[in-house]
């Protein structure tokens, strides 16, 4: 069930309900019993798939905790990792490498090849909750966190619808806790969830799926051959119904946990206002990023190894972090993107005129500062608006054929309504961030009394009954 639809809502009312008649550990029991029912939704075949990895991990994070010697605790380890990245390469990735092998085979000319592959369906949000098994059984191993002696509170961890499909990724030590511990009914924070799923709604329904319109126009070919208007119109519509997709699904989810006393990390923090691509990373998908920062770029040694080996790491993780992504070379050419622009950015970080600061940070160079740091802010949007092109092609040839139009203007009267009908859904979202990076806030009216915030409430729910783009679009992030 898409959180945009009727039946989404239908279910969360009747959990809601039914949840807060419940004490703590008969409220855990079912959460967990509605999760597996909203997951056997898509597909009650996997449920099996599910279970499977969230016993074997519960078991191995408990032996890994109770023995004291290196060696078991390592093997331990080693299984949980084997068991997840193997579920996780055979269904997401089997096809895509075999296909690979095969055109690899004949580009040189190897055509007689005879390789079935299996079309094999993918599991919705095994991508997401593989990499919460793995931080979980890790951070044990680690002796960050404890492990769980409750296979119903390890599973609704794992689990838990809200973030289910499509995260955010749960940190073991942030989550499991308030799975262990009572939770206790708060109007406020019940309130600044139905608030959290209206602007999500707005969001996704609003800008996401009208900004879709043009986006799947221009990349379809509809708006004609690739020139620099239809570029433009396509990765600034693509750039916008991402971020309006993925933050607007992070806001329901994060809004469907408060109703039910949970707190989930903050997904998304203004990402196109970033003035580096390190900033924008800090920004965008944060629960990913630090997944792979966490476990993946520290563990490979991070920037403790000199600076090469540290280009080195940024270039795998962020490969790696593409990958993650999709079956599919273009992910792993826009993470490619990603990872060379931050090992350039951290090259040229000296010669530009940045300096680390007492408090670590640092600061853009006075050249970008005199503009109030908007100078930075559009050159890093139109990189990573490049960077999306090869997100959303289907092929690196699509990519390169649509980039290829840069270098013609070929304008036509109607491309202007394109422009027009992108900022009407754009800017006001564009100019809501800027507020919110201001002052601080996750919604707008977050601070303000509890009439102007039912009013607000109330102006969102009717821009989503008469703005709503009127197709059915599922979520992006559900299909990784």
């Amino acid at each position: 069930m898409l959180f945009d639809t009727p039946i989404y809502f239908i279910f969360l009312f009747g959990v809601v309900v039914a949840y807060w008649r419940f004490e703590h550990r008969q409220q855990n029991i079912l959460l967990l019993v509605c999760s597996y029912f909203f997951y056997g939704w898509w597909d009650w075949r996997f449920l099996a798939l599910i279970l499977t990895s969230t016993v074997v991990d519960f078991s191995c994070a408990r032996w890994i905790a109770a023995s004291s010697t290196a060696g078991r605790r390592k093997l331990l380890l080693t299984v949980s990792l084997v068991l997840n990245l193997s579920f996780l390469g055979f269904f997401k990735y089997f096809d895509f490498f075999i296909d690979s092998l095969v055109a690899a085979l004949q580009s040189i000319g190897i055509d007689d090849v005879h390789v079935t592959t299996l079309r094999i369906l993918l599991p919705p949000g095994i991508s997401f909750y593989t990499f919460q098994e793995i931080a979980y059984v890790v951070d044990v191993y680690n002796r960050r966190i404890k492990a769980t002696n409750s296979l119903v509170d390890y599973a609704l961890f794992i689990c838990l619808f809200p973030h289910l499909i499509a995260g955010p990724i749960q940190r073991p030590s942030h989550l499991l806790p308030q799975v262990q511990t009572v939770r206790s009914f708060d109007t406020t924070r019940f309130f600044d969830g139905l608030l959290l799923i209206l602007s999500g709604l707005v969001r996704k329904c609003v800008v996401a799926d009208n900004c879709a319109l043009l986006a799947n126009a221009a990349f379809s070919g509809r708006l004609g051959t690739p020139t620099l208007p239809v570029v433009a119109i396509g990765a600034y519509a693509f750039a916008w119904q991402i971020y309006g997709d993925f933050s607007g699904y992070t806001n329901i989810a994060r809004g469907s946990a408060q109703l039910l006393g949970f707190h989930f990390m903050v997904n998304f923090k203004q990402p196109y206002l970033a003035t580096s691509l390190q900033d924008f990373w800090r920004r965008w998908h944060i629960s990913l990023s630090t997944w792979l920062r966490d476990y993946l770029y520290i563990p490979l040694g991070g920037s403790r190894l000199g600076e090469a080996k540290t280009y080195r790491n940024l270039l795998v993780t962020m490969l790696l972090g593409g990958l993650w992504h999709g079956a599919n070379w273009t992910f792993v050419v826009w993470g490619g993107i990603h990872g060379v622009g931050l090992a350039l950015e951290r090259i040229g970080r000296g010669r530009l005129g940045w300096a680390q600061n007492r408090s670590g940070e640092e600061p853009a160079p006075a050249w970008w500062r005199a503009s109030g740091g908007w100078a930075a802010r559009i050159v890093v949007f139109h990189l990573v608006c490049l960077a999306w092109i090869f997100f959303r092609a289907q092929s690196t040839g699509e990519a390169i054929h649509l980039l290829g139009g840069l270098g013609t203007i070929g304008w036509r009267p109607e491309f202007l309504t394109a422009f027009e009908f992108l900022g009407f859904f754009t800017v006001p979202l564009f100019l809501a961030d800027c507020l919110l990076s201001r002052r601080g806030e996750e919604y707008l009216f977050e601070m303000r009394s509890g009439s102007q915030r039912v009013a607000y409430a109330l102006v969102l729910l009717a821009v989503t009954t008469f703005f709503s783009g009127n197709q059915i679009n599922a979520f992006i992030y559900f299909r990784f």
